[in-house]
């Protein structure tokens, strides 16, 4: 129980330290200079402009990209582009399954009324 604990607040201090680092490096820009978005030592994406219909779409559902891990639309890290993870999951799928198998046929019918043909019986 105190490792986990201990992982827990190493991953909460470092979240909240990105996000200080980000705030930091915007204030430090002239206010004039600042856009509210970047990347924190070049790496890590943020962005705190308010979010817009088109960047959480672009984020989260966006089948032209390739990008697994996009650029968030509000705050510090990655958003998942879960466009990317499905078919990321079905090309796993299938393979796992090996391959893609023709659909089955199903044929239902029903029996019209009166016609005295019960469930199983076939004409003859």
């Amino acid at each position: 129980m105190g490792r986990l604990r201990r992982v827990r607040r190493t991953i909460r201090f470092a979240a909240v330290a990105l996000v200080v680092a980000a705030v930091a490096t915007e204030l430090a820009k002239p206010e004039a200079e600042r856009s509210w978005q970047g990347r924190v030592l070049g790496v890590v994406p943020y962005d705190f402009r308010p979010p817009t219909w088109e960047r959480i779409r672009a984020a989260y559902w966006n089948p032209e990209s390739d990008r697994l891990f996009t650029d968030r639309v509000f705050g510090v890290g990655w958003a998942v582009n879960l466009h990317r993870a499905k078919i990321l999951l079905d090309s796993a799928f299938d393979r796992l399954m090996g391959g893609n198998p023709p659909p089955l046929s199903i044929r239902m019918s029903r029996r019209a009324p009166g016609s005295g043909i019960r469930p199983g019986e076939g004409r003859d």
